[in-house]
């Protein structure tokens, strides 16, 4: 069944600026269009997105249940958040405003799947943005098969059938591999949909194996949450050693994230925009906030 509509997000948005790559080899934009699966409950759906000069986007959807889909994409692309008390905030901070002015109309697509989120986490762990991407694909690869060149984000039931020495054999840490197909074998992920971000967070750190950093992960791009930061992130400890002119231990990068509450999520991603938080292998001078500013 097809289904075509507009779609009217809160502005500022930005689909392009707020696609985040590939997701696994889920979505790709090409020529304006983003591509991309969904899981509408638990069946895929496929769906093309183009946002026009005026900031609506014409969705077209494909899948068993496009009225579904449709209804689900106003949660998957985050169409509904008003960031403007963030933005606000963001571009007073001498860190954050250079991506809040460059890329105000960022708000992070979600994963189709809490079951997605999780092998992000995992595979995100300690390791570059490059490394991390491929063994997202890697794992993804192991889930199922391509359908039209792009995954089908997986369900728990798909990466709770995964053999972690299967996922090891990807690169993919033993232990790391293991977590993640513990964590999928049990309880219902769907379950922590409805509860606050603290609780969701203590779920998934009492999971050996699994921090801070994983439950940011999860939480955003899972379930939607913004108020629990990507604590620990390379990129944040780049930043904050720029800054404070050593290297952190993870929790510390907390502190740069506490002033923004209930948008501590939110902030991490527009902080790992600063160039300084991309920086591998720089050495750590000591630079004033305003000085890491005006590096950018």
């Amino acid at each position: 069944m097809l289904l075509e509509t507009t779609l009217r997000p809160r502005p500022p948005y930005d689909l392009a600026d707020s696609t985040g790559g590939t997701a696994g080899g889920t979505r790709r934009m090409r020529g304006g269009v983003l591509e991309l699966w969904d899981r509408v409950d638990g069946a895929p759906a496929r769906v093309l997105l183009r946002q026009r000069p005026d900031g609506s986007i014409d969705a077209r959807v494909t899948g068993a249940d496009p009225e579904r889909a449709h209804e689900r994409l106003r949660f998957l692309l985050a169409l509904d958040v008003d960031h403007a008390p963030f933005l606000r905030q963001a571009r007073r901070d001498p860190l954050a405003r250079v991506a809040a002015w460059r890329w105000p109309g960022l708000r992070p697509i979600r994963l189709a799947t809490p079951a997605h989120a999780l092998v992000a986490a995992v595979c995100g762990q300690l390791v570059t943005g490059r490394e991390a991407a491929r063994l997202h694909r890697a794992v993804l690869r192991l889930c199922g098969p391509d359908a039209d060149g792009l995954r089908v984000p997986p369900s728990q039931e798909d990466v709770a059938a995964l053999h972690p020495a299967r996922c090891a054999s990807t690169g993919l840490a033993a232990r790391r591999a293991g977590a993640m197909v513990r964590v999928a074998r049990g309880p219902s992920l769907d379950r922590l949909a409805g509860r606050t971000t603290a609780q969701i967070v203590a779920a998934v750190t009492r999971e050996p194996g699994l921090g801070p950093w994983s439950a940011g992960v999860i939480a955003m791009r899972g379930y939607g949450r913004y108020d629990h930061g990507l604590v620990g992130d390379l990129g944040l400890m780049r930043l904050w050693a720029a800054v404070h002119g050593e290297w952190p231990a993870p929790e510390e990068t907390a502190a740069m994230l506490a002033p923004y509450g209930e948008w501590a999520g939110l902030a991490s991603v527009y902080l790992l925009r600063h160039p300084l938080a991309a920086l591998g292998g720089r050495p750590v001078t000591r630079l004033s906030a305003r000085a890491a500013a005006a590096s950018a």
